[in-house]
């Protein structure tokens, strides 16, 4: 009687083994799927789109570096347009969202080229919901120097 049971054990034990179809490894495969499914879409996930920004447009904010985010996937300055400034429409706190490090660290940026306190100049392109959001197109140093968010261009984006 042992012997039977262990050759019942050992078909139900090893009969998906043989048998891949079966509906013993149907959880698995589904498992599988999923964890496949969310790796692949992480990603297209983590990145958003350009579309809320009008590239085609360039507006120069001129002002003090509140905070400078050295992070992925998007760098951001912080900066303080006050009062005085020439252009009124851009009085105020914006956001300005640059690129992943490795693209602007191919730009000539690093971890310090900015601290709170600095003068800047940021050419970048206006939210089109009007926000404070916008997106660096390039930055102007004290000294001159232009830094560009990237090397790559978006389709209409020129100086």
């Amino acid at each position: 009687m042992a012997k039977g049971k262990s050759s019942l054990l050992s078909s139900f034990c090893f009969r998906d083994v043989r048998n891949p179809g079966s509906r013993a490894h149907r959880p698995l495969l589904a498992l599988a799927v999923a964890v496949g499914i969310a790796l692949a879409s992480a990603p297209m996930l983590a990145h958003h789109s350009r579309a809320m920004f009008d590239v085609g447009k360039n507006i120069a904010y001129r002002g003090v570096v509140e905070e400078y985010r050295w992070q992925n996937p998007h760098s951001h300055i912080i900066v303080r347009v006050g009062a005085g400034a020439a252009d009124r429409s851009t009085v105020g706190t914006w956001t300005v969202e640059a690129s992943a490090i490795s693209l602007m660290t191919s730009s000539g940026w690093t971890p310090r080229t900015y601290k709170p306190g600095d003068p800047i100049t940021v050419v970048a392109h206006p939210n089109m919901d009007g926000s404070n959001l916008v997106l660096l197109f390039y930055a102007i140093k004290a000294d001159g120097t232009r830094l560009y968010r990237a090397a790559h261009r978006y389709d209409g984006e020129k100086e």
